[in-house]
């Protein structure tokens, strides 16, 4: 008995309707792998939490935009494929000059990769965007210019930044300025009023009898005078001055601008104001008061250095002198 080997009939040579059905089961195949590396790659889009866009620069049309666009911007996206100005018109008022010079230097630069504006959202809140693009200039006949790029959502860390930047320059007490951002702010307002030829004001501001304060009413009781003061400070200064918490119970403030003579008026008011203050603490009322050392910049002075000198001296000038008073050096 003779075992007959399998065929080893070409493919071309089999039955055409077997030949069919080969090349229909190929076809299905490729169409299954090109379907699934579509899901794979709409999947991709749709997780990735940042838009990616395609525009036209010459004929200032959105050829395409991911999915994460409507849930960033909360709008849809046909609206914008057919008209770029919904993307334009999201856009922060005060951000949209930037955001325009930004995208045109992409022309020069071939790329802009530091791009970062606020638009508004469709819901009216207020998001910022880290917009990076690229030119792809295509080959064609018309030689269309188009511009690639990606837009991510980076609210939260420029949330965070301002979250850090605060805790850096605010005293967490008082909510005023700190010392050291009181004082970089000082010595740049100095600076400009030198170069401008302008005048400034320094004053030193110090509670009286403080120590007695928290050794008869606490701390607790203590800390709420700090608080009280400050925000008697921040409402008396006008818009532009400085005002900070440099030391315990010591308080400063630079008036950019501003005469010794108009400075003191705002010292006064200052005065009267604290002194209208109330504090209560177990059934017992307490009023406080302070002491100010005022002084204007002069043509001898080479920096903050001397103003904040000559403005500590009249402060404990004050304090000798009775207290509760301001005092001008």
């Amino acid at each position: 008995m003779v075992n007959k080997k399998p065929s080893s009939q070409p493919y071309n040579l089999l039955p055409e309707a077997a030949q069919t059905l080969l090349a229909l089961m190929h076809a299905q195949g490729e169409v299954a792998r090109l379907s699934e590396r579509e899901q794979l790659f709409s999947s991709l889009l749709d997780s990735v939490n940042a838009v990616l866009w395609a525009f036209d620069w010459e004929s200032r049309q959105v050829l395409y935009v991911s999915p994460a666009y409507e849930r960033i911007f909360g709008r849809p996206a046909g609206l914008l494929l057919a008209d770029f100005n919904e993307w334009r018109d999201s856009i922060y008022p005060d951000d949209l000059d930037y955001a325009e010079r930004s995208l045109a230097e992409v022309l020069v630069k071939g790329a802009v990769e530091d791009r970062e504006y606020r638009i508004i959202a469709a819901d009216g809140k207020i998001r910022w965007l880290s917009d990076k693009c690229f030119i792809n200039q295509q080959t064609d006949n018309n030689q269309r210019v188009i511009i690639v790029g990606m837009a991510e959502d980076i609210t939260e860390k420029k949330q965070l930044e301002g979250e850090l930047q605060r805790l850096a320059t605010t005293d967490a007490l008082t909510q005023s300025s700190n010392r050291r951002h009181f004082f970089d702010c000082a010595h740049h307002a100095f600076a400009t009023a030198r170069l401008d030829q302008a005048p400034l004001t320094f004053l030193l501001l110090d509670i009286d009898d403080f120590k007695q304060i928290n050794d008869t009413y606490g701390h607790q009781e203590g800390d709420y005078v700090l608080q009280r003061i400050a925000d008697t400070g921040k409402a008396v200064l006008r818009r532009g001055d400085l005002f900070g918490r440099i030391g315990g119970e010591e308080f400063a403030a630079v008036f950019p601008g501003c005469t010794p003579q108009i400075a003191q008026q705002i010292a006064e008011r200052l005065q009267r104001e604290i002194q209208r203050l109330s504090f209560s603490h177990e059934h017992q009322t307490f009023g406080v008061t302070v002491s100010q050392g005022l002084t204007g910049i002069t043509d001898a002075d080479e920096s903050l250095d001397s103003l904040f000198a000559r403005a500590d001296a009249a402060m404990y000038q004050a304090k000798r002198q009775g207290k509760n008073q301001i005092v001008s050096g």
